[in-house]
């Protein structure tokens, strides 16, 4: 196990994919590839990528390239519906020693990418508190958040642990170590339950929850969902978590959007399948009734489908 990290590679170069990687370029151009597509590639160096106004010219590689050797640290930035194909790209980039951090929302991205290229190289993570916008070729954020990470089990000791959070660190990234991963899990999963679908369906930004309280009731009723839940598997969120949430929410850049928002408003396949259609698949397995992320899985179907007839 190596005790620093020298060379991380990214697939997925979203808002939140963008904004690490030129966070991490900017204490080291050589530390940093995207692994990206042919035609990908060409799309990014041709316009190149803004970061809060700056311009990126990052090191791109190819799926399968052979030239390069396998990374340190593998992050995953991708949506749901782009993680069988992330996986099937990063493979060829793993090492005995790689770390692979997956960002994606919901609560089984680390099991998908595990039984492709094994669990002994995940770290369980997620982004929290972010509110970085793409549009186009620009990204731009007021809130960088920050990445809770760890084992799965205890964490804080870990030698692989400590050394991404010294790259972490290095390169101005915000991160927390929490000493139960798997709750920190099924925190932000409420979250996503809740501020990702009900902005979807209101079509709000971060401010209509901030001072909105309709909006604030329907994404904590959402949430309040996935905090029944998590006393059936073991997890027990409760009110603390609660104010939690609505203290990041409101934190956040009133005119930041959530993904799932920008997903709808692009005409993109939205991740309501991670959302309330898990909420739903574990309210039907532990029989507890879940009608408010029913309702809103109905709701963003239906967005998605007009989309699709149109």
């Amino acid at each position: 196990m190596k005790n620093h990290i020298n060379s991380v590679y990214i697939v997925g170069l979203g808002a939140m994919g963008s904004m690490y990687a030129a966070k991490l370029q900017d204490i080291n151009p050589g530390l940093v590839k995207i692994i990206a597509s042919a035609e990908r590639i060409k799309n990014y160096q041709s316009s190149g990528i803004k970061v809060n106004e700056k311009l990126y010219e990052f090191n791109y590689i190819q799926p399968g390239d052979h030239t390069c050797p396998p990374a340190d640290l593998i992050i995953v930035a991708v949506k749901s519906p782009q993680l069988a194909s992330a996986i099937n790209d990063l493979s060829g980039f793993v090492h005995d020693d790689t770390i692979v951090i997956s960002l994606l929302n919901g609560i089984s991205s680390e099991e998908q990418i595990g039984e492709k290229i094994g669990m002994k190289h995940l770290l369980f993570a997620y982004g929290v508190g972010m509110d970085a916008v793409r549009e186009g070729n620009m990204v731009t954020y007021s809130n960088p958040g920050r990445i809770v990470f760890g084992e799965k089990e205890d964490s804080t000791d870990s030698q692989r642990v400590q050394a991404v959070k010294e790259l972490f660190d290095k390169a101005a990234i915000p991160n927390h170590i929490p000493t139960d991963m798997y709750k920190a899990l099924w925190f932000k999963f409420m979250m996503n339950a809740g501020i990702n679908q009900a902005s979807a369906v209101l079509k709000a930004p971060y401010g209509q929850f901030q001072q909105n309280k309709q909006a604030h009731k329907l994404m904590l009723m959402a949430a309040e969902e996935v905090v029944t839940l998590s006393h059936q598997v073991g997890i027990f969120l409760g009110q603390d978590d609660i104010n939690e949430f609505t203290r990041i929410v409101d934190g956040l850049g009133p005119e930041g959007k959530t993904s799932m928002l920008q997903d709808i408003e692009a005409g993109r396949k939205s991740e309501v399948e991670l959302f309330a259609g898990t909420v739903i698949e574990l309210g039907r397995k532990y029989q507890v009734p879940t009608p408010v992320n029913e309702t809103l899985y109905t709701i963003i179907r239906a967005l998605e489908t007009s989309r699709e007839i149109n």
